[in-house]
């Protein structure tokens, strides 16, 4: 007995109501449909369907049977596309996650580009300054600016972005001008949390490194926020 056959015939009449329809379906002799679904039960020892002159019920062992045989015609015939090379063309659902502002900026018209050039592929953009747990939350990639502490992550450097420290005129006009690192503890500070701790910046430069402790009046999640924030200076006490 060829087990595959005789599931196929079994799944073909209990889907289709009876043997003659999966006779049609399956393209074979009804003496043959029925003579494999014989042979299924002969070999199980149980009873898969219940036969009158009108119509075929399935038994409730055979319900149990059908379900699991679905399982496995599906799983084979998933494997059967592969092999035959029906997936060449990537497909599925890709979840990406980046930097609001970043994302906004460069990422958001490559996706569009890639949409067009696979199809087959959904695209799930998720726009966050938080750190996302790529694991916990099932993201495929994500693109970050930190550096990327020890783990078994696979990471691929993009490239360089520098931070600065940026004032509006207005703000300068009313608190002055900053000339050295020391000189904005006393200043008014936007600072954007997703960076490490507000209320402390770090510079590196030629001499080593060199930390400030700042005043934060606004604390912010978001680099466009902090943008903002800045443009509009904040920490003003009248408005320019």
């Amino acid at each position: 007995m060829d087990r595959f056959e005789s599931i196929s015939a079994f799944a073909a009449v209990a889907e289709e109501g009876g043997f003659s329809a999966a006779s049609r379906r399956l393209g074979v002799p009804l003496a043959t449909v029925s003579r494999k679904v014989s042979e299924l039960e002969e070999h199980l020892g149980a009873q898969l369907l219940t036969r009158s002159t009108r119509k075929v019920v399935l038994t409730e062992i055979g319900q149990q049977f059908l379900s699991a045989c679905r399982r496995v015609l599906d799983e084979l015939g998933e494997a059967e596309r592969l092999a035959s090379g029906e997936y060449q063309a990537p497909r599925g659902e890709l979840v990406v996650s980046a930097p609001t502002g970043l994302g906004s900026l460069y990422l958001g018209p490559i996706v569009t580009e890639f949409l067009a050039a696979y199809p087959e592929i959904d695209i799930d953009l998720r726009l966050t300054d938080r750190i996302v747990n790529l694991l916990e939350e099932q993201v495929d990639v994500a693109l970050r600016v930190a550096h990327l502490p020890d783990s078994s992550l696979i990471a691929l450097k993009l490239g360089v972005i520098r931070h600065v420290i940026c004032a509006s005129s207005c703000y300068l006009g009313t608190h002055g001008r900053p000339e050295t690192i020391a000189d904005l503890s006393r200043h008014q500070c936007v600072t954007f949390t997703a960076l490490g701790a507000p209320k402390e910046w770090t510079f590196r430069g030629k001499n080593g490194t060199t930390r400030v402790k700042v005043k934060s009046r606004l604390a912010v999640t978001s680099a466009e926020a902090a943008v903002g924030a800045a443009v509009a200076g904040v920490g003003l006490t009248r408005s320019c």
